[in-house]
């Protein structure tokens, strides 16, 4: 499982939120759930109230890799994206066992011979 935790770099109070999201996360998701940390609307130079490097310290404190991003310009946006996944799926081969989708796969159906039944009950299938 993955987050991406994203906070507007224009705006010093959904940084200062980062540290309860990560702690919801923690309390409310599973434990090898794997997190990103984003700042977003790097492309508003001018407006910037987070520096990057406070964005850089902090992921690096909480043990996340660090991104800056554009939606609007489409600026490092498919990276994040990709990234994620690749840790994800670096995880989920470490500790096969901890995959619920491999989990799933291996509870498979079993055939019994009720499903005869409905041949005796004149049934073309």
């Amino acid at each position: 499982m993955g987050f991406i935790l994203m906070y507007d770099i224009t705006n010093e109070e959904s940084f200062n939120a980062v540290q309860d999201w990560v702690t919801q996360i923690k309390n409310y998701s599973w434990d090898n759930a794997k997190v990103v940390l984003v700042g977003n609307k790097c492309d508003l130079a001018a407006e910037r109230a987070v520096s990057m490097e406070r964005g850089r310290q902090l992921a690096t404190h909480l043990g996340l890799e660090f991104f800056e991003t554009s939606a609007k310009e489409n600026i490092n946006v498919k990276g994040v994206f990709e990234r994620l996944v690749d840790i994800v799926c670096e995880k989920m081969a470490e500790n096969p066992e901890n995959n619920p989708a491999a989990a799933q796969q291996n509870q498979g159906a079993r055939l019994t011979d009720q499903a005869k039944g409905s041949q005796q009950d004149n049934c073309p299938c």
